[in-house]
């Protein structure tokens, strides 16, 4: 029994090296990412490499802001418990206002937990990350019947309500993601906040939006998982309340 069971244990191994061997494979099929390896490649192992990181060992969290602009990446080793500040990208265009997106059409960018889902080598913006939006949360706190989706993280530096980087950003953050992915890791984290969300930055935006109650609730809630993971540098653990409320540890 125990022999079958190491066997089972081989044989799914295996599967599963491939499988991720053919995710990497598959995306260096498109010509986009064979121009984003042949340029970009050597920066991201050169910058891997300062931070004691092979690319085959990678692993990746994003933190987005809105209000600043910027994306924030961070990686670490698959084993590795906590991760290191890799990176900081800028956010080239913007649509929408501060505050979540709870409907189709309102040019909002999400806020809140997020994953990348879905990775595009043949985008109509060049290269692009999909984000799980609407996520649980975003499904309860909504009473729209269409809440919209494909928010990604794109290139062409244009929005309606996505993350536009321009081409030759997009480039790199995209070998990021593909190469963490192949690796292994099937949810790369994307944390969307409004802003830094310090106490004085809040304690600002708490009085410029001192009539939207819902609002300065959420920002409330969702600071939780700003201060936890400033704190530790570590993944966090997300669930829901029945009321669509993030639950962060």
């Amino acid at each position: 029994m125990q022999k079958a069971l190491s066997i089972v244990t081989v044989i799914f191994t295996l599967f599963n090296v491939t499988a991720q061997s053919d995710f990497l494979a598959n995306q260096k099929r498109y010509q986009r990412v064979r121009a984003a390896v042949s340029e970009k490649q050597s920066d991201v192992v050169d910058q891997l490499a300062k931070n004691e990181i092979a690319i085959k060992d990678l692993n990746i969290l994003m933190l987005i802001y809105k209000s600043e602009g910027e994306l924030h990446l961070f990686a670490k080793k698959k084993t590795a418990v906590s991760y290191t500040k890799l990176a900081t990208y800028t956010i080239c265009s913007k649509s929408g206002e501060l505050g979540p997106k709870r409907k189709q059409g309102d040019y909002q960018v999400p806020e809140g937990f997020y994953f990348i889902d879905r990775f595009n080598p043949a985008s109509s913006y060049h290269l692009s990350l999909g984000i799980n939006y609407p996520n649980p949360s975003d499904r309860k706190k909504s009473n729209a019947n269409n809440l919209g989706g494909d928010i990604f993280i794109h290139g062409e530096c244009v929005t309606i309500g996505c993350l536009p980087m321009t081409n030759d950003k997009i480039k790199e953050i995209y070998l990021y993601a593909i190469n963490a992915k192949n690796n292994g890791q099937h949810r790369i984290p994307v944390y969307i906040f409004p802003f830094k969300m310090t106490d004085q930055k809040l304690s600002e935006y708490t009085k410029k939006y001192s009539n939207e109650k819902k609002l300065i609730d959420f920002w409330a809630t969702i600071k939780t998982g700003y201060d936890t993971f400033n704190t530790t540098k570590r993944e966090l653990r997300i669930s829901y309340t029945k009321d669509g409320n993030y639950s962060i540890k």
